[in-house]
């Protein structure tokens, strides 16, 4: 089953249910990529929102990040947008890797959105 946002836009994040835990599912490893998420947000400026840069498609890509997902037991879901498309990534979790990055907020006049986050008001 995977679990994903209904709207691409939303500012929640998925959240995981715990019990009965498999260490070595996709779930666990979205639960580490969220963490280092809330972490490199927690150092941003409030003009700027987190996004990934990807290397594997034979050049560099940015993905602006609107949320995470995953689907057991090995793929994990990057919604958002790349050069202005709505895009979805499907990586397994053997081959993460990406870079962490900034890009300015979308919506000058919104504050930044923190997807490290569940924000119960939206």
């Amino acid at each position: 089953m995977t679990k994903s946002p209904s709207n691409w836009n939303s500012l929640d994040s998925i959240k995981v249910n715990i019990d009965n835990r498999n260490y070595h599912l996709a779930d666990r490893q979205y639960e580490i990529i969220m963490e280092s998420i809330r972490e490199f947000e927690s150092e941003l400026d409030d003009d700027l929102e987190v996004a990934v840069q990807l290397a594997a498609f034979g050049q560099s890509v940015v993905m602006h990040v609107t949320a995470l997902g995953y689907s057991n037991p090995s793929l994990i879901h990057f919604y958002g947008y790349v050069n202005g498309v709505q895009s979805e990534l499907i990586q397994h979790i053997n081959q993460l890797s990406f870079l962490l990055t900034s890009v300015p907020k979308k919506d000058p006049n919104k504050p930044a959105r923190r997807i490290g986050y569940i924000q119960e008001d939206n």
